[in-house]
């Protein structure tokens, strides 16, 4: 079955006469009338009843044509979304954790400079949801911790962030340069939301237990780091973050990073394995322009042939 018997059924289902329908698709009667007998030949049934000066639709033909605008209707459209992806300027599905944190708007500033006509659209989402959009491709790229990362799923190291701790202005430890991770033992901590940063929580309750503690955990959740400032003032609790969500801390409150030893969370760029966008690849050279240009990672980490799918934690 060809789109074009479809069309010349629809025309003549129309005019009801084969002169007029072959004059409106710019055809000879007689190729007309051709295509539409091997229409109904394929399809096993009969689509019209001719007479010498009169054509009708079978019931068949009056059901086949309800489905055959529906196809035409379809392909028209499709055609428009191409011919539209093709004019429209480039666009890019961006995953966030959390608008507080500022590894990833530092990188899209840089995309933006070096590529002002892509247009972005940022997603705000937890990792495991960032993998899932990912691999559904609702997603073009993301940033997270990439301990679990999917097959699917490609990684590459961007930062290692200073992990400190959010305090009380008025802690005892605030009048401290840094904070000692053995410290947080005296201490109710405040973790995030659950389906938002399951891997950050993991890992401070992981540096914790190495440290030779388990933590006491408050029993609430926050889904964003601006709101956690309010539980640490109104609960007298503390919340570990990296140092990219300092920003977001507000007035009564500080950040202190903590030692011994010195701690840094891994944040990794995350996108589809078997994607070769361009653009994608053009976010991921800012990345690392971006990473090298504010020392986001050691010399050392920075120039290793083994970086991509690389989850590093010291």
């Amino acid at each position: 079955m060809e789109l074009r018997q479809l069309r010349y059924f629809v025309t003549l289902a129309e005019e009801l006469h084969f002169g007029r329908a072959a004059a409106r698709e710019h055809i000879v009667q007689s190729a007309l009338s051709q295509q539409v007998q091997r229409l109904e030949r394929e399809l096993g049934v009969r689509l019209l009843d001719r007479s010498t000066h009169h054509v009708n639709l079978t019931p068949a033909g009056a059901a086949f044509l309800i489905e055959a605008r529906q196809i035409l209707n379809q392909v028209e459209r499709a055609g428009d979304a191409a011919r539209n992806a093709a004019t429209s300027s480039p666009s890019l599905r961006v995953g966030i954790i959390d608008a507080g944190y500022d590894s990833m708007p530092q990188i899209l500033h840089e995309v933006q400079l070096r590529h002002p006509d892509l247009t972005i659209h940022q997603v705000e989402a937890g990792t495991p949801e960032q993998y899932r959009q990912l691999a559904d491709g609702q997603l073009d790229i993301g940033i997270g911790r990439a301990s679990l990362t999917p097959p699917e799923v490609a990684s590459e190291l961007i930062r290692l962030d200073p992990l400190g701790v959010l305090i009380p202005d008025d802690h005892r430890c605030a009048v401290q340069d840094s904070v000692p991770v053995a410290a947080l033992a005296d201490e109710l901590l405040l973790l995030g939301e659950e389906g938002q940063t399951p891997e950050l929580n993991q890992f401070v309750i992981e540096l914790c237990r190495s440290a030779g503690f388990a933590p006491s955990i408050y029993e609430g959740t926050v889904e964003s780091t601006r709101a956690a400032t309010d539980l640490v003032l109104r609960h007298r609790c503390v919340h570990v973050i990296p140092a990219s969500s300092r920003t977001s801390s507000r007035p009564g409150t500080t950040w202190r990073p903590l030692t011994e030893p010195a701690t840094h969370y891994p944040w990794s760029l995350l996108w589809r394995a078997a994607d070769p966008s361009p653009h994608l690849a053009g976010v991921i050279d800012c990345a690392r322009r971006v990473a090298h240009r504010l020392s986001w990672l050691p010399a050392s980490i920075r120039d290793s042939p083994t970086l991509i799918n690389r989850d590093e934690t010291a």
